[in-house]
């Protein structure tokens, strides 16, 4: 099989697929197409996550592509992993290309992440859909149904709101997240319970008003998919149909997929 210089062909029955957020990273294995033993590991341990990837990566055939947006942490990765692994891990956007149909003005600075989220979406829903990732940032984002990607919107995630008051304002303490219990109500009874409660009705009081927006500009109520680590609290807002954790590693496993057909096709 013929390969350009630029991108490679990703053809493996496991697939180790590694996305790298700003604080944590997700990981699984395509097997035979099918995601196994996906999981989350916090970046701060370097250590824990380059065995645990040492280990997935050292299969029989495996072949690992890892996407970032925290290239500080992937680029450590990969050289270390460089040096571990049969073969080096592959790099989404730079080995294996990231076809994304977009209407932005400047994508030049548009996250894998979101790329491949809308990909990932595409790829399931095959329909207009729109995408909330709530992790670190919340990214809400909408792909139509002809999987055009025609952007969105980012805003704090629940840790950063949180820390931002705990930081500017003298009288607020630093605190760490916790979800309020759901019959918690309205009120908070105390000023970390208002605190939590408030970044809380904050993250569903932003979901429930883009959703609204962009039913609006579109003309149509869009499948609405979440994903990212604190996709849970939106759980009970009865406006997400069907929660993904995993929509980014689905996504990069559709570009993998995408970049095989298209090198058979260039081979014909």
């Amino acid at each position: 099989m013929s390969e350009s210089p630029e991108h490679h062909a990703v053809e493996s029955e496991r697939l180790v697929v590694v996305a790298v957020g700003n604080t944590r990273t997700r990981l699984g294995v395509f097997v035979s197409g099918e995601l196994d033993d996906p999981r989350s590991m916090d970046n701060a341990d370097m250590q824990a996550l380059v065995s645990a990837l040492t280990e997935l990566g050292s299969g029989e055939g495996a072949v690992m592509v890892i996407a970032s947006v925290n290239d500080e942490v992937a680029d450590a990765l990969e050289t270390t992993l460089g040096e571990r692994l049969p073969s080096a891990p592959l790099r989404m956007g730079r080995d294996v290309p990231i076809p994304l149909v977009h209407t932005l003005e400047d994508a030049s600075t548009l996250g894998q992440d979101r790329m491949l989220n809308a990909i990932g979406a595409s790829a399931r829903a095959r329909q207009a859909c729109v995408i909330v990732d709530a992790g670190t940032a919340v990214m809400i984002d909408y792909v139509d149904a002809d999987g055009v990607f025609r952007g969105g919107l980012i805003a704090p995630g629940l840790r950063m709101m949180l820390t931002s008051l705990g930081e500017h304002a003298s009288a607020l303490p630093a605190l760490e997240y916790e979800r309020p219990a759901p019959d918690s109500g309205p009120c908070g009874t105390d000023t970390p319970s208002a605190m939590r409660l408030g970044v809380t009705t904050a993250l569903r009081g932003l979901v429930r008003a883009a959703i609204e927006q962009l039913a609006i500009r579109f003309e149509g109520y869009p499948q609405v998919i979440a994903t990212g680590g604190d996709m849970a609290v939106l759980e009970d807002d009865g406006f997400i149909e069907h929660f993904v954790p995993d929509l980014q590693l689905i996504g990069i496993h559709a570009c993998c997929v995408g970049a095989l057909a298209d090198a058979d096709e260039g081979d014909d």
